[in-house]
């Protein structure tokens, strides 16, 4: 009598949000609901002071914007590869390692699955991006090897990877009729990746497509990026970023720059750091711009501004209008926008990076164009970025996919026929 075939999860876990789907035991896909009725979860984790507790995805965000004391952790998908992945950091009264965390989360996957379905689950498809770490194959096999083992001691016994982008790919090739060649543009919370690959709903369950697969590119630039580079130009001015101080020098700007960046903001909080910001006095001419960025280390706002920063580039993105990041916890007169002008001028250099990634991918599988251009991944709905890539290949059909559940659903399509 022939065994069942395990169900596999493919697990797409990503900087800022992560996904789950399977193929049921009746062959249908299933992308599983974590966050309520939503299919993507916050990459987030809040460790509750007075609770002791471990909140997880919206509540973990929710917990910290509404000021309850602890600790909130994110994108920590983007440590994988690095010597943090193995450093502990303060949490409450303990230390942790960045990587048990990753673990935590993975757990807390594991469980909203299994609860969905019913039953336990112990194969799992990881999706990785095109490059965990740019120009560094060694730390890239490091990051893979560490999100492998992340999934292992979370209670997974079978593992298998695949490229995030082929995922995509694997997910658009069960919505078109007939053979075409696409360019998947997947762009996540911490990188951009691409794909040339000929589609053909025929070979969609042939294990092995390595050879429709005409070339990968990617690029370690992706949605936290720019959040950052809108946060440093639309906010960090108002904390002194770029202020001329006296003797005609421009502030220090590390301080700043973690700030802005979702896996550093804990450092700028450390005592060294905080010493650092506050000798900084001496180089403001204006110090109502230096007391600013007191209130905004000393009530530990970073995050909360780097939210509201990406709250403001979301409406910007689906409505073409200015939206007001709101800093009313900072300061009620600020009132600075995020709209297409300055998003233009922040993220140009960054987009044009991502542009000519994915027209390097086209260029490599020898090809001039591509039928379609596929868009996926939480960043894929930035309208510059997709005004970009419109003018770089104006002959494609641009289609854009499930932004958050379009991988995971590959990621099972994959698991489906993989010979574990």
């Amino acid at each position: 009598m022939e065994t069942a075939r395990p169900l596999v999860l493919g697990i797409d876990f990503g900087t800022s949000n992560s996904a789950c789907a399977l193929i049921d035991a009746h062959g249908a896909l299933q992308v599983i609901p974590l966050n309520g009725a939503k299919f993507e979860m916050p990459t987030a984790l809040f460790f509750a002071s007075e609770t002791h507790s471990v909140l997880y995805g919206a509540e973990a965000m929710q917990a910290y914007l509404n000021g309850t004391e602890g600790r909130l952790l994110r994108s920590l998908k983007s440590l994988m590869g690095s010597r943090l992945m193995d450093e502990y950091t303060a949490v409450g009264d303990k230390s942790i390692r960045f990587f048990d965390i990753v673990v935590l989360f993975f757990k807390e996957l594991k469980r909203r699955c299994e609860a969905h379905v019913g039953q336990p689950l112990t194969h799992a498809m990881l999706g990785r991006p095109v490059h965990f770490v740019d120009d560094d194959a060694e730390r890239d096999q490091l990051a893979q090897e560490t999100l492998g083992r992340a999934a292992t001691e979370a209670g997974f016994t079978h593992i298998a990877y695949q490229l995030e982008p082929i995922a995509a790919a694997l997910d658009y090739e069960q919505r078109v009729a007939n053979e075409t060649t696409a360019l998947v543009v997947d762009i996540g919370g911490g990188t951009s990746d691409f794909t040339v690959i000929r589609l053909n709903p025929e070979r969609s369950t042939v294990g092995d497509r390595s050879a429709d697969i005409l070339a990968t590119t990617g690029v370690h630039i992706g949605g936290t990026d720019f959040d950052r580079l809108l946060d440093l130009a639309t906010v960090m001015p108002h904390l002194g970023y770029k202020h001329v101080g006296t003797g005609g020098r421009i502030v220090p700007s590390s301080v700043f720059f973690d700030l802005s960046t979702w896996h550093l903001i804990h450092q700028a909080y450390t005592r060294k750091s905080m010493h650092f910001a506050k000798e900084l006095w001496t180089d403001y001419t204006d110090q109502t711009l230096h007391r600013r960025l007191m209130d905004a280390l000393e009530e530990q706002h970073g995050h909360r501004m780097l939210a509201s920063v990406e709250a403001a580039k979301i409406a910007c993105s689906i409505s073409g209008d200015g939206a007001v990041v709101n800093l009313d916890f900072l300061d009620r007169s600020l009132a600075p926008t995020v709209d297409a002008v300055n998003m233009e001028a922040a993220l140009h250099a960054s987009l044009a990076q991502v542009v000519q990634c994915a027209q390097d991918c086209v260029a490599a599988a020898g090809l001039q164009g591509v039928d379609a251009v596929y868009l996926t991944g939480g960043s894929s709905a930035l309208r510059t970025l997709i005004a970009a890539l419109r003018q770089a290949m104006p002959e494609a059909m641009l289609v854009e996919g499930n932004r958050f559940g379009g991988v995971a659903a590959g990621l099972a399509w994959a698991g489906a026929v993989h010979p574990y």
